[in-house]
């Protein structure tokens, strides 16, 4: 397990998302006050793949730098908001979810199926009722 190279991949991914939501963010706020540049980035969104936050905005750049570095200004915002809070929020979410899914496959894996009785309790069932017919 390469953990330099998951935390890598993980910041990468987190840059991403946070290029999504700076897009959601300042789509919101372009929506209110020019509707057709928040049309034109809502068909720029679903054109280019904001699944890679870096090769959207480098795109982005080469269409509408305005767009880009507003872009750009509004994930930072957000990045210097929330990593603060981040690194005990993961660790206490995945705790949480952990010992949630325990406690799911715990109850699942004790809990007795009285609607269908297993073959060898009707069975018991069948010949202890041939010994008081007999």
């Amino acid at each position: 397990m390469n953990i330099k190279q998951i935390a890598k991949d993980t910041a990468k991914m987190l840059q991403s998302y946070l290029t999504y939501q700076a897009v959601r963010t300042v789509s919101a706020q372009i929506n209110e006050t020019n509707p057709y540049v928040a049309a034109w980035l809502h068909r720029f969104s679903t054109k280019e793949r904001i699944q890679d936050g870096e090769k959207y905005i480098e795109q982005l750049f080469l269409e509408k730098p305005e767009l880009a570095l507003r872009i750009m200004t509004v994930r930072q915002h957000l990045a210097e908001e929330m990593t603060e809070f981040l690194p005990e929020m993961v660790s206490t979410g995945i705790m949480q979810a952990n010992m949630e899914h325990r406690r799911h496959h715990l109850e699942r894996i004790t809990q007795l199926d009285l609607s269908n009785p297993s073959t060898e309790e009707s069975q018991k069932s069948d010949s202890s009722s041939d010994e008081t017919s007999s």
